[in-house]
């Protein structure tokens, strides 16, 4: 299940105290000052976990606090400093400050950490304060103090490809056939009410990681619909898969159902306008072979785009590796030599 929005309420460690003390032994009348400084105050850390794809195991347990340091004592003894808090995020969240609203940070790092609370700095003892001019020093300061605040973290699924299209164009239905994701299918629209990534395996060991957005439709960069929600999660990817279904349940024109698409994309952000697209001519086993090549012309000579569109069927598994190859070479460019070599 995705969750992509969740809110953590956090609070890193509080620093430890100065200790004030004097040494006093036996035969050592003037043992002068031996207060040790207090602890650090833990802090509270987001750490990028590549295994996670969602924020759900943060949602039963919104409270994290790190620990306080321990205070100084005698004999020049520093304080203990607090264990840090480490919350572990997917890659692609975004960190904002409820309060502010200003982004604290931008996840996508896989060694990315970011302390969202600062633990306070350890107090001094009176030791650190001696000097020449005051050797018996009788002060001490406390410990720092905590950092408190609320967070919203927000995902935005980081894939190489995002399928994109109007409710019931086959989306979930292709991601099956390449993949081992397992989104519902059924023959009526929003079947798909959140994101799934699926990784496509290609020869050569490579591999493609394909995001299924919920269906778009008229307005959905308004509000409308499911789409807006996870609009978002398509401005990660590095190209988008506009699927278009040749043979609409509802009779509709394929040609303004694709230009609704793309004026919803362009009305959402300039991001996803200008993002490279492949289109994909869908269910095309629905149409008689005899048919095909004159129906699918009249759907190209519309669409009017300078890449060829792929013709497909996710049901039958028609076009897919034409599909994955195309989308390789146009991140990638063409398969490795290497690979090349090692097959031979």
């Amino acid at each position: 299940m995705l969750i992509d929005r969740a809110t953590l309420y956090v609070r890193s460690g509080k620093g430890g105290h100065g200790c004030m003390s004097f040494r006093r032994e036996k035969f050592i009348p003037k043992g002068g000052p031996d207060g040790g400084n207090g602890g650090r105050g833990g802090d509270v850390v987001l750490v990028a976990d590549p295994s996670l794809d969602t924020l759900l195991p943060l949602t039963p347990r919104p409270h994290y606090r790190a620990e306080s340091g321990q205070g100084g004592m005698g004999k020049s003894c520093i304080g203990r400093d607090g264990a840090d808090c480490i919350v572990k995020v997917p890659l692609g969240t975004l960190v904002f400050d409820r309060e502010s609203k200003a982004l604290l940070a931008d996840i996508s790092d896989s060694k990315q950490r970011v302390i969202v609370a600062e633990g306070g700095q350890g107090g001094r003892g009176n030791e650190s304060f001696k000097s020449s001019t005051n050797q018996a020093p009788r002060e001490s300061t406390p410990g720092g103090d905590w950092v408190e605040r609320t967070i919203d973290l927000e995902l935005k699924l980081i894939a190489d490809v995002g399928l994109v299209g109007l409710p019931n164009a086959g989306k979930s239905t292709m991601l099956r056939s390449f993949s081992r994701a397992r989104p519902k299918v059924a023959d009526y629209p929003f079947t798909t009410l959140s994101p799934h990534l699926g990784i496509a395996e290609l020869s050569r060991h490579r591999r493609l990681i394909v995001a299924d957005i919920p269906g778009l439709i008229a307005g959905a960069a308004d509000g409308a619909g499911l789409g807006h929600d996870f609009l978002r999660h398509i401005e990660r990817t590095e190209r988008i898969v506009h699927v278009v279904d040749v043979m609409p349940f509802d009779e509709s024109d394929p040609v303004q159902n694709y230009k609704t698409i793309r004026g919803e994309l362009e009305a959402y952000s300039t991001i996803l306008a200008e993002k490279p697209e492949t289109i994909v001519l869908n269910k095309i086993d629905l149409i008689p072979e005899q048919d095909r090549e004159e129906h699918c012309r009249a759907i190209l000579s519309g669409l009017g785009t300078s890449e060829p569109p792929l013709l497909l069927s996710g049901l039958t598994g028609e076009g897919g590796e034409a599909l994955l190859e195309r989308l390789w070479q146009a991140q990638h460019g063409a398969p490795d030599a290497t690979w090349e070599a090692h097959e031979g």
